[in-house]
C-alpha cells in the first residue's frame, strides 16, 4: 500500500546516545516516512548530530530551541511546522526505543479509518509494558482508568506517547492555545479529538523502558496531569 506524506515528531534532549539509532530505524518502516526532531537546547550536542544527519539525508530535518521548554510545546512546534510543510500523517514518538518503530506501518495502516490512532498499553490481551516497577505500572494504569471514568473518553490508554494524527485532526485543536505538558498534553489532544467527533482508534504496542539516557518523567507533570482531567471535565459538563 502507498501511503501519504508523513512525518515522525522526535522531541529530544540529552538524546546522543539514542538519536543516531532510531532515526535509521524510523526511517527504514517506508518511503513516505520523513523525520523531524525537535531540540531543546540540549548540552549534549544532540542537536549538533542531527543536523549533520540532515545534510546527508533530506528526510531528516531539525529544529532548535533554546533551552529546555517541555514536551508539549515541542510537539504543538512539531506539529505547526508539519501543516506548513504538507504533511498528511503525523505522527509522535519518543527517542529512546521506548516506541519501537517496527509498529509504525501498523500506524499507518490504522489511520486509513481514523483520524487519531493510539498507541496502547493497555488494549491488548496483556498489558504491554517492559521494564518498569510495579508503583510505576499502577500509577500509569490507575492513571488512565481515573481519566476514563472523569472524562468519558472511550479509550484505554490517554497518557501514552505514541501517535498517529491525520491532518485534518491536527488543524481541529487550537494549537496555539494548548500549553500543558507530559501526561497532560497527551490526555488533552486525545479529550479534544474526540469532543470534535473525530475518529479515535487504539491499537496495541509494547512499551519499554529506555536503557539509553535519563527519564524526563517527573512528579509535577503526573498531578498537573491529574487536574487537567478535572478541568476537561468541568468544561464539558
Amino acid at each position: 500500500m502507498s501511503y501519504p506524506k508523513s512525518l515522525v515528531i522526535i522531541p529530544t534532549y540529552n538524546e546522543k546516545e539514542n538519536i543516531t539509532l532510531i532515526i535509521p530505524e524510523v526511517l527504514r518502516q517506508d518511503p513516505c516516512l520523513e523525520v523531524l526532531v525537535v531540540d531543546d537546547g540540549s548540552p549534549d550536542g544532540t542537536g549538533d548530530i542531527v543536523e549533520g544527519l540532515s545534510k546527508e539525508n533530506a528526510k531528516i530535518h531539525l529544529l532548535r530551541r533554546p533551552g529546555k521548554m517541555g514536551l508539549g510545546t515541542a510537539y504543538v512546534t512539531g506539529f505547526k511546522w508539519a501543516l506548513e510543510n504538507g504533511f498528511e500523517r503525523v505522527f509522535e514518538m519518543d527517542a529512546d526505543f521506548s516506541h519501537n518503530p517496527n509498529d509504525l506501518p501498523r500506524f499507518l495502516d490504522a489511520a486509513e479509518d481514523a483520524d487519531l490512532v493510539l498507541g496502547s498499553r493497555y488494549n491488548g490481551k496483556k498489558i504491554g509494558v517492559v521494564n518498569w516497577d510495579w508503583k510505576r505500572l499502577l500509577l500509569s494504569y490507575f492513571a488512565n482508568v481515573y481519566t476514563r471514568i472523569v472524562t468519558g473518553i472511550p479509550v484505554k490508554d490517554a497518557t501514552g506517547g505514541f501517535k498517529c494524527f491525520r491532518r485534518s485532526a491536527l488543524e481541529a485543536l487550537d494549537l496555539s492555545g494548548m500549553k500543558s505538558d507530559g501526561y497532560c498534553f497527551q490526555i488533552e489532544t486525545t479529550f479534544k479529538i474526540w469532543k470534535k467527533g473525530l475518529r479515535v482508534k487504539e491499537i496495541p504496542i509494547v512499551f519499554t523502558d529506555r536503557v539509553r539516557g535519563v527519564s524526563k518523567m517527573s512528579g509535577g507533570i503526573i498531578s498537573e496531569a491529574f487536574f487537567l482531567v478535572l478541568k476537561l471535565r468541568f468544561k464539558r459538563s
